[in-house]
């Protein structure tokens, strides 16, 4: 590899921060002060830029100095480099302080709860650039796919490490316009409507059973992959769903959903934040603290 070189020698950068504190002060023995050397190394210093630039910086006036226009200009830019280095080096420390981290979760949960707290769970000033990693599947922390992920169920996933984040509660939603048709019916008539639910029918077999009835859908079902979809079927008047208390809850607080007549119970499943067994870094369980704390408010 070619090794870059400078096709003009520069002063020290020494002899630099002699000429700028001196301009600044306008005085070489204040300059000294603020740098902790003699006023004569701050005469050297500037003299040697001077021999560098082949112009004089300053001139003396009284007991302190002051820039000659050559000086004033020359002075001016070089602050201006200094400024830009330093500022570049605040951003790549910066850089190497912020860890990246990969969230394996799923794309409902991720729509619904994830997304909307992302910037407070990166931090301010952010700490953790989070790579969200949207998936139905298991993630392999073996394989490096996901440093942690939230997955929804009993907890009871073998080779990992599981800590409880979200509890819901369920109870049935539909648009105004059903619950109105619903209202002062008992639960059986919301099994005439069509039921919306992902994949799996427990939820709803739940509710008939702490309503005490059966379960038989008179008006059909409509099944969705995500549950997200569940609540956007729901929105369009379609069917009658079961809100997840606290992911259904910008659907409620909006009005486009409401509660209608039935139980209300615990979710046998929750999330949970999933890391690899001895999980011991330091910046994995820093996300993992943020996350729970997240659900506090």
């Amino acid at each position: 590899m070619r090794t870059m070189h400078s096709t003009i020698g520069l002063p020290p950068l020494d002899a630099l921060a002699a000429m700028i504190s001196a301009a600044r002060l306008g005085s070489f023995s204040a300059a000294a002060v603020e740098l902790g050397i003699t006023h004569g190394s701050v005469s050297r210093r500037v003299h040697a830029v001077e021999s560098w630039l082949g112009a004089s910086i300053f001139e003396r006036h009284g007991r302190g100095v002051r820039l000659t226009p050559t000086g004033e200009h020359f002075a001016r830019q070089v602050e201006l480099a200094l400024s830009r280095i330093t500022e570049l080096a605040v951003d790549l420390r910066a850089a190497r302080q912020t860890a990246s981290l990969r969230l394996s979760v799923l794309p409902s949960f991720a729509r619904l709860w994830l997304m909307p707290r992302l910037a407070e769970l990166q931090g301010e000033p952010m700490d953790l650039a989070i790579r969200v990693l949207p998936e139905h599947r298991i993630a392999s922390f073996d394989a490096g796919e996901a440093d942690l992920a939230i997955r929804y169920g009993r907890g009871s996933w073998p080779g990992v490490d599981a800590l409880p984040l979200l509890d819901e509660r369920l109870f049935a939603v539909a648009t105004p316009k059903i619950a109105q048709a619903l209202h002062g019916r008992d639960a059986t008539a919301v099994l005439d409507q069509t039921l919306l639910h992902d994949t799996d029918t427990r939820q709803w077999r739940l509710w008939c059973q702490h309503a005490g009835i059966a379960y038989r859908p008179r008006g059909g079902e409509r099944r969705f992959e995500d549950y997200d979809l569940v609540l956007a079927a729901a929105d369009s008047g379609i069917g009658v769903a079961l809100a997840r208390w606290p992911l259904a809850a910008p659907a409620l607080e909006s009005g486009h959903l409401v509660r209608i007549a039935g139980p209300e119970f615990a979710n046998p499943d929750k999330h949970y934040i999933v890391t690899r067994s001895g999980e011991t870094r330091s910046t994995v369980r820093r996300l993992a603290e943020r996350l729970v704390a997240a659900t506090q408010h």
